[in-house]
């Protein structure tokens, strides 16, 4: 008699719950930088999205998209700069006890190895929610990133872990 085994739900419902836990980029829009005879331009673009734990707060990242035919076919290599601004949108409130660092969004820039990150930072002390974006590389980040701060209203202290 053949057993037919039940296909293991347990890690394809842990790597989607992780994956849901990450913010989703919106494109707000973009500029182009470079013409490209063949394939999209080099542009500038820029991306909203919204703090998954911290409702009313939304995260704006510009950073370079590099076009062409390596572009087009998801094999270029987008440049580590990146600049964030995150804004007070409407009412703040947190969903649950936040770490004192967490990782809010991560995107791939290139094919292997490098990616754009967004880390959200507690400052208790001033009540602060404190954003930084920078990209990594399997073997050697850059230093190139950018910080911005939401202050939230002393009367709404910010629990943590």
């Amino acid at each position: 008699m053949t057993c037919i085994r039940p296909f293991p739900l347990l890690p394809v419902l842990l790597l989607l719950t992780a994956t849901a836990a990450l913010a989703r980029a919106e494109p707000v829009g973009e500029v182009d930088t470079a013409f490209k005879f063949i394939g999209p331009d080099h542009k500038i673009v820029v991306e909203a999205y919204d703090d998954p734990k911290v409702s009313g707060v939304t995260c704006y990242v510009s950073r370079a998209k590099t076009g062409g035919v390596s572009g087009a076919l998801g094999l270029a290599e987008d440049k580590a700069e990146a600049s964030i601004a995150c804004r007070q949108v409407g009412p703040v409130s947190v969903t649950q006890p936040l770490p004192k660092r967490e990782e809010v969004y991560s995107e791939r820039l290139s094919i292997l190895f490098k990616r754009l990150r967004v880390v959200r930072m507690v400052d208790a002390k001033r009540n602060t929610l404190v954003y930084l974006t920078y990209s990594d590389l399997l073997i050697d980040g850059s230093p190139k990133n950018s910080v911005t701060a939401v202050p939230i209203d002393r009367a709404t202290p910010i629990p943590q872990k």
